[in-house]
């Protein structure tokens, strides 16, 4: 009876991307007693290992990456020679900083925080072109985000007294501040075209002078 080796009973690897031949090179390399030729076997594996992800090159100092890969790999219980310091294994653990989201609750979910903030930013600017430039941008992105998120059609009226309500009645508007129609602000969804019928029609005449018969 033949004895199958399937991947879900090997040895979990710490870099998949390397692939398990990497894993297989990394784990006979530890047992290698002579410390120098262990060294010249970790040099060879670095290399395969630079071959087989190219796109590290893109990363600076990427034969110093390829040296913690190698480290990793092996559990940090290969002894040999590295150009560079073995990487902490609590660092590799550490969980990373929470992301600090702003808090606060906001009045209209369709529109996002960026919306609100964007009213915040125009309110504090003076009268004049740079504020109605920044106002119609403001009133065509919430109209493109509440026909987009709710699926129909709204009145201009309704952008402009979500808009008031937003920057506490501290941005209105202007003559020149122009809502767009909804047609502008989304892409329009083109139609196939219908499928013609292939070969060029037929006459009546040509049927008649060739003899052929409808019948």
């Amino acid at each position: 009876m033949m004895n199958y080796d399937y991947n879900t009973q090997r040895k979990r690897m710490a870099l998949p991307e390397y692939g398990r031949n990497v894993q297989k090179m990394v784990d006979h390399i530890r047992t290698i007693k002579d410390r120098d030729e262990r060294n010249r076997a970790a040099k060879t594996i670095i290399q395969i290992m630079g071959n087989l992800n190219p796109h590290l090159r893109d990363i600076g100092d990427f034969k110093h990456k390829l040296w913690d890969h190698l480290a990793i790999i092996a559990d940090f219980e290969l002894d040999i020679d590295s150009p560079y310091p073995v990487p902490e294994v609590s660092k590799l653990i550490e969980k990373p900083n929470q992301i600090p989201y702003m808090q606060g609750n906001i009045r209209f979910l369709h529109y996002g925080r960026i919306i609100a903030m964007m009213i915040e930013a125009a309110t504090e600017l003076e009268e004049g072109e740079e504020k109605e430039y920044l106002t119609t941008l403001i009133v065509n992105q919430m109209k493109k985000s509440y026909v987009t998120w709710n699926r129909s059609q709204v009145a201009d009226e309704v952008i402009i007294n979500d808009m008031k309500v937003l920057s506490k009645g501290k941005l209105k508007m202007t003559d020149g501040v122009r809502i767009l129609e909804v047609r502008e602000l989304l892409p329009q969804v083109r139609k196939k075209p219908q499928g013609k019928p292939h070969g060029k029609p037929q006459n009546k005449q040509y049927i008649k002078k060739k003899g052929f018969s409808r019948h």
